[in-house]
């Protein structure tokens, strides 16, 4: 009994070995669940079956289907497992790994009629033993047919342009309609990605120079976008500075004009104050002498400075006589002032004499006929300036 156990558990073991070399078998050349490369061993879930010793261990990560009779029985886990020799038969063997698919390069039409060649990898892994087994003769083959279909369908439903841009969305939808169609096989699509979009190489170039000016908008739009935001600012920079140079000539005028007004208060003031002094001195003793000595120098310095502002000058009629000037002088500031002028004298000259000491004409007599300054011989009329020059006892000279 012993050494039939023991042949029994060496048995077991080899059996188990095969098992892991199984495991990788859904792939060519592959090792482990997760293997790439080499093309793809049809019915590897039905190849090198372990042989049923009544005893069998099953690794981890696989999953055996029994048959007793010819009918399902039941699926083996990893672990010991006690088996009825000759009445169980182990029919398939599959591996639970997450399991790589290359989906070659295939052609296919995008909506805008343009032929691309586009290839993925595909990740599966197998879910229910049971299923995989009795549902399709050869689960990843239907898998990667379905890939194919799925992806070529889905490509003639969008343009080329979106073709690159909705990547993520063209894969979730080959998974979604994978999934629900291998639901019934025992397999599990977790995902799919697009490897290459090839197009051909006429539209490859048209793309290129599409992207080239699309490239060169941008920089254009950016350099006018410049553009208007740099003149933005130098009209905003010129605005600022009209508001603040009118501001400040606004501050300058009204400064300017307080200034202008407080002067003019300032020079009112002093000259009442002068008034006031000047008043006070003429009711003083001597006071309208003074002035009128202040008024005769004032009015020969106006007098001398005629010929020098004006090419038109006013000489009094008697300009070789001072004397006459200073008395008409003063004869127009006791007028102004409300004082009586001086008596003319009636000895040597009479009325000559007078004339000559106030600067008026001598008066006509009574008997002779009259004759004043708007009468002339030969009936006449005079010129007014001349006649208001004779009456204050000044002539027109022009030089």
């Amino acid at each position: 009994m012993a050494l039939a156990a023991g042949r029994a558990l060496r048995a077991a073991g080899a059996g188990a070995g095969r098992a892991r070399k199984l495991s990788g078998f859904s792939l060519g050349g592959g090792g482990g669940g997760g293997g790439g490369g080499g093309g793809l061993v049809p019915n590897a879930h039905r190849r090198n079956l372990p042989i049923n010793y009544g005893l069998r261990i099953v690794p981890e990560q696989m999953a055996y289907v029994v048959e007793r009779f010819g009918s399902y029985a039941m699926t083996l886990n990893p672990g010991l497992h006690l088996l009825v020799p000759l009445v169980d038969q182990i029919r398939y063997v599959h591996s639970l790994k997450e399991q790589t698919l290359p989906i070659h390069a295939q052609n296919a039409i995008t909506k805008d009629n343009v032929q691309v060649a586009i290839d993925g990898v595909l990740y599966v892994r197998v879910v229910d033993a049971r299923a995989a087994s009795y549902g399709v003769e050869d689960p990843m083959f239907a898998v990667m047919q379905l890939a194919q279909t799925t992806m070529r369908s889905e490509l003639g439903k969008i343009t080329l342009d979106k073709t690159f841009e909705e990547r993520e969305a063209l894969n979730s939808n080959i998974v979604s309609m994978i999934n629900e169609a291998s639901r019934a096989w025992g397999v599990q699509c977790l995902r799919y990605e697009i490897r290459d979009i090839s197009p051909p190489a006429g539209v490859k170039a048209a793309m290129e120079l599409q992207a080239e000016a699309e490239r060169r908008k941008r920089a254009h739009v950016l350099e006018s976008e410049g553009q208007m935001q740099s003149k933005i600012n130098l009209a905003e920079g010129e605005k600022q500075r009209r508001i603040l140079q009118s501001e400040a000539q606004l501050t300058e005028t009204v400064n300017r004009a307080k200034g202008d007004a407080e002067a003019i208060l300032r020079k009112a003031k002093a000259t009442s104050e002068g008034i006031e002094k000047v008043s006070a001195s003429l009711q003083s003793q001597g006071g309208g002498d003074a002035a009128s000595l202040r008024v005769a120098e004032q009015y020969v310095e106006a007098f001398g400075k005629l010929a020098k502002e004006s090419n038109t000058v006013l000489l009094p009629s008697n300009a070789a006589d001072p004397g006459s000037m200073i008395a008409q002088a003063l004869s127009v500031y006791r007028s102004i002032g409300g004082g009586a002028a001086p008596p003319p004298r009636t000895s040597g000259g009479g009325g000559a004499k007078a004339a000559v000491e106030t600067g008026l004409p001598a008066a006509t007599g009574a008997g002779e006929p009259e004759s004043g300054p708007g009468l002339q011989a030969g009936g006449a009329e005079p010129d007014p300036r001349q006649g208001l020059s004779e009456e204050r006892g000044f002539s027109l000279q022009k030089h």
